[in-house]
């Protein structure tokens, strides 16, 4: 692949990410399902990481990462990081583990939800907060965000299938 397919690739990949971010900042949090809306920028990170394996994912997790902290105002970087981390993880395991298919993501994907609401409840206890209204709160919204699973594979799968020829489009 040449680096001229390298950056259309990658940049075709931010493009569709951004009908992900739209729905996760704009219409979702205005129909929320038992008070809670879904995190569609985690599932985006773990797709491409399932897709494109570790390096890429943590990659694009890390570029994720900086667009879910500047969304949430002020996460003092957390979301990068982790995001990073999921990315890298997701295409391990997609890779050594699971398969690249939609069960993988899937998979892959309840786990990234399960660790990232896991990290908020820990963070909460520590600050004291009650467990039962956290966990109100995090088993809706990871069943709710892995509803959108199936889609935001498909998006990225598309993507994926186009720019693996020498030449793209």
């Amino acid at each position: 692949m040449t680096r001229r397919d390298f950056l259309i690739k990658w940049t075709v990949y931010a493009v569709a990410l951004l009908p992900v971010w739209f729905m996760d900042q704009f219409v979702l949090p205005r129909i929320p399902l038992f008070g809670v809306s879904p995190m569609l920028l985690p599932l985006a990170a773990v797709a491409v990481a399932v897709l494109e394996g570790s390096a890429a994912g943590a990659g694009f997790g890390l570029a994720v990462g900086v667009v879910w902290n500047a969304a949430l105002y002020g996460a003092a970087g957390v979301p990068i990081l982790a995001l990073a981390l999921l990315g890298m993880g997701a295409g391990i395991a997609a890779q050594y583990v699971f398969s690249q298919t939609l069960a993988g993501c899937f998979l892959c994907s309840a786990a990234a939800l399960v660790l990232i609401d896991g990290g908020r409840i820990l963070w909460g206890l520590a600050s004291g907060d009650p467990i039962g209204a956290m966990l109100r709160v995090a088993i809706p919204e990871i069943l709710w965000s892995l509803v959108f699973v199936a889609p935001i594979y498909f998006i990225f799968r598309w993507v994926h299938s186009r720019t693996q020829a020498s030449t793209l489009f």
